[in-house]
C-alpha cells in the first residue's frame, strides 16, 4: 500500500476512509460533493491516527456520482489522466433504499449505485491495475464490498423469466422490494467478481469481495422512520465499530492472496456466499448479467466491448 489507493466511498464516517489512511502514500476518495470532499480530506488529515502513522499521506477527493454512468466514466478518465500507478481499487460505495427510485442512468437506483457504475469503473481501470502489477512484479487488488445478505436474494422466488433480460428484471417496479433489493445487489456483486476474476490472472490482479459485517455507520439513513430505531438498537448491540469493520477491507484489498481470487470473504476467511450462484440457474444468471452489463456500459465507452 505504498503508492496509490482509490476508494469509492462516502467521506468521514465511512469504513473506507479509515481503511484508506493507515499506510498508503497517496489516497483518492470518491465523493458526491466537492465541498464535502474537501471537508472530509481536511478532517482525515487532522485524524490523530493518520497524523501518527502516516503524516505525509497525500489525500485527494475526486467527484463521483455512482447514480450516473457519465459521472463514473468521467471519474475513471480523471484517474487515468492523473494517476500513473494504482495498487488498490476499492469499490465500496452503496445505498439501501426502501422506495423504488430510478437512477440518472435510467435503471433502478440500488442496482445502479451498488453494481453497474462500479463495473464500468472497474473495467476502465483494470488496465492500470495490470500495468501497476507489472511495474511492481506483484499483484494489485480489485476489491468490492459485498454482503452476507446476498443469501436473502429474491431470484429463487422471483426468477428472471426467459422472456426478459436480467437488467429489465431488476428495473421492474412491480417486483421491487426495499427489504430485499440490497441483498439482490450484493448477489450481483459476487456474480460480477466471479466473472471479473476470469478476465485476469491473480498473479496480476487479485479480484475479490467481502462482507465487513454489521458496522456502526450512517448507512441506515434511507430506511423508513419505523425501522430506524430498531436498526439503531441492533447496531448498538451487535455492530462492529468503524475501525473493526475497516480491518476486513484492509485484509481483502491489501493482504489477501491469490487464493481469494474470485471469492467472497467473511471475517477474513473465504465463504461460499449464496449457493444459488453455483447452481445451473445461478450460472445462467451470472452469464446473462455480465453480458448485459458490458453491453450497457459499452454505450458510454465502446472500448469496453472487449470484455463481453
Amino acid at each position: 500500500m505504498s503508492k496509490r489507493l482509490k476508494d469509492h466511498e462516502h467521506p468521514q464516517s465511512s469504513i473506507g476512509c479509515v481503511h484508506a489512511l493507515i499506510h498508503p502514500r497517496v489516497v483518492i476518495i470518491a465523493v458526491r460533493s466537492a465541498v464535502k470532499g474537501e471537508e472530509a480530506v481536511a478532517s482525515l488529515k487532522l485524524d490523530p491516527e493518520v497524523k501518527k502513522h502516516n503524516p505525509t499521506a497525500i489525500i485527494e477527493a475526486f467527484v463521483l456520482d455512482l447514480d450516473d454512468y457519465n459521472s463514473g466514466l468521467s471519474f475513471a478518465q480523471r484517474v487515468k489522466r492523473e494517476v500513473k500507478e494504482l495498487d488498490i481499487l476499492l469499490c465500496n460505495g452503496g445505498v439501501n433504499i426502501m422506495k423504488y427510485q430510478k437512477s440518472v442512468a435510467g435503471h433502478e437506483r440500488v442496482m445502479q449505485v451498488n453494481c453497474y457504475t462500479h463495473v464500468l469503473i472497474a473495467l476502465e481501470l483494470l488496465p492500470l491495475l495490470q500495468a501497476t502489477s507489472k511495474l511492481r512484479n506483484a499483484p494489485t487488488h480489485l476489491t468490492f464490498v459485498g454482503s452476507a445478505t446476498q443469501t436473502m436474494h429474491t431470484l429463487a422466488k422471483k426468477p428472471v423469466a426467459a422472456s426478459e433480460t436480467v437488467l429489465s428484471h431488476f428495473d421492474d417496479q412491480d417486483i421491487y422490494s426495499g427489504l430485499t433489493r440490497y441483498s439482490d445487489s450484493k448477489l450481483a456483486v459476487n456474480a460480477y467478481v466471479r466473472r471479473l476474476s476470469a478476465l485476469v490472472s491473480p498473479s496480476e490482479v487479485i479480484v475479490n469481495n467481502l462482507c465487513p459485517g454489521l458496522v456502526a455507520t450512517g448507512f441506515d439513513k434511507q430506511l423508513p422512520a419505523w425501522l430506524k430505531p430498531l436498526m439503531f438498537v441492533y447496531r448498538k448491540i451487535a455492530a462492529r465499530d468503524v475501525h473493526e469493520g475497516s480491518r476486513t477491507l484492509v485484509y481483502a484489498s491489501a493482504v489477501a492472496d491469490a487464493t481469494t481470487h474470485g471469492k467472497f470473504l467473511q471475517s477474513n476467511k473465504i465463504d461460499p456466499g449464496a449457493p444459488f450462484l453455483d447452481q445451473p440457474a445461478g450460472k445462467t444468471f451470472t452469464d446473462k448479467l455480465w453480458a448485459e452489463t458490458v453491453a450497457d456500459i459499452a454505450r458510454f465507452d465502446e472500448n469496453l466491448k472487449v470484455y463481453a
